[in-house]
């Protein structure tokens, strides 16, 4: 098979949320910028999914706060609105097994959570309209990079790509575990990403949706923390217009090897102990394997911790002769493992690659 071979300035590896920043800074600065994308859409780590009925539940990314000021600068240049997350005045609390779950007083919180009206997906939509389509290229995984000739040259299942630089916006270790680099990687850059955490790589996130909030009636909540789970987490996920109603959290990561009908059974389980017959009304059940997503997660090398290496100093650094930048939230120094990390990211990568292309 012949490929495709295309010439720019910048390729961009991943359109998710850091890498459609960075697209989107170059382009306003007059770069030609390609993206390359392994899945059949854009958004990474952000996925909205549409109900049949409507609804829109949150499969990836989700909050963010007041003190994210880089997210929220670049949500105000963009004119998107946000709204405050509903936590309520109390939470289902299941501390031990032992003992039975009960309606726990929370204190106000003077920084509240934030979500992005209409879905995080909005986000995502936004900067993508500033992008051509024709430069955003999906189902495009990548095989291998090297440097040759003064040029970095990227293969792709299809398209070859060569390019000034490259930016690399996958988990760092999916990156070393699934593109060939010809043995051009030096081995601390390969050991340190190997075991460095992925953002939302162990997660299983779920939501069902429902015909009214009855979680807002007295004695219960939307809310629910609890220790004994098989869900430790869960909050009220309704639209911002409130017409739409849905309860969102995480799955033990654990359950991710059950099926999708036996991983329900046991978050009904959970459910109908706190709210009863209310449980099973739901309209719709939706959820997220991320371990299963090979475009994000791969398996490390040892156990690693939750942010283990995440904006390590060696990810500051640049590769193959200069040519090759790492970015994303894992690689991030400010905030690393959340949306806000993601955009500074972007933005710190947009900036060195300005700074470098315009001596």
């Amino acid at each position: 098979m012949i490929k495709e071979t295309i010439d720019c300035d910048i390729l961009i590896i991943g359109a998710g949320l850091t890498g459609l920043t960075i697209a989107y800074q170059l382009r306003n600065a007059g770069f030609s910028v390609k993206v390359a994308e392994a899945r059949s859409r854009i958004g990474g780590r952000i996925e909205t999914i549409k109900t049949e009925a409507g609804e829109k539940v949150e499969m990836g990314a989700t909050w963010l706060g007041r003190k994210h000021t880089y997210l929220t600068r670049l949500l105000a240049e963009l004119n998107i609105a946000t709204f405050e997350q509903i936590i309520g005045d109390t939470a289902i609390y299941e501390a031990i097994s032992t003992s039975p779950h009960y309606l726990a007083r929370i204190p106000p919180n003077p920084e509240p959570s934030l979500r992005i009206s209409g879905g995080t997906e909005v986000l995502i939509q936004r900067l993508s309209s500033h992008i051509s389509s024709e430069d955003i290229f999906l189902d495009a995984k990548v095989d291998s990079i090297k440097r040759d000739n003064n040029k970095t040259v990227t293969d792709c299942i299809h398209t070859i790509f060569k390019s000034k630089i490259v930016i690399s916006t996958l988990p760092p270790n999916l990156l070393v575990t699934s593109i060939n680099f010809e043995n051009q990687l030096p081995q601390d850059l390969i050991s340190i990403a190997r075991n460095t955490h992925t953002w939302m790589g162990e997660s299983i996130k779920i939501a069902l949706t429902y015909p009214t909030p009855f979680w807002r009636q007295e004695h219960l909540s939307g809310t629910i923390m609890s220790n004994v789970g098989p869900v430790p987490e869960m909050y009220d996920h309704s639209n911002v217009e409130d017409n739409k109603y849905a309860l969102m959290g995480f799955l033990n990561g654990g359950y991710f090897q059950l099926t999708k009908e036996e991983r329900l059974a046991i978050i009904m389980k959970q459910l109908k102990k706190y709210f009863g017959e209310f449980a099973e009304t739901f309209t719709s059940y939706e959820e997220k394997i991320w371990r299963t997503e090979t475009d994000t997660f791969t398996s490390y090398e040892s156990n690693v911790l939750p942010h283990q290496n995440n904006g390590h100093d060696l990810y500051q650094e640049s590769y193959l002769k200069d040519s090759l930048m790492m970015a994303g939230t894992e690689t991030s120094t400010y905030y690393p493992g959340y949306m806000e990390g993601a955009v500074y990211s972007g933005l710190l990568t947009s900036q060195k690659v300005i700074k470098r292309l315009s001596v």
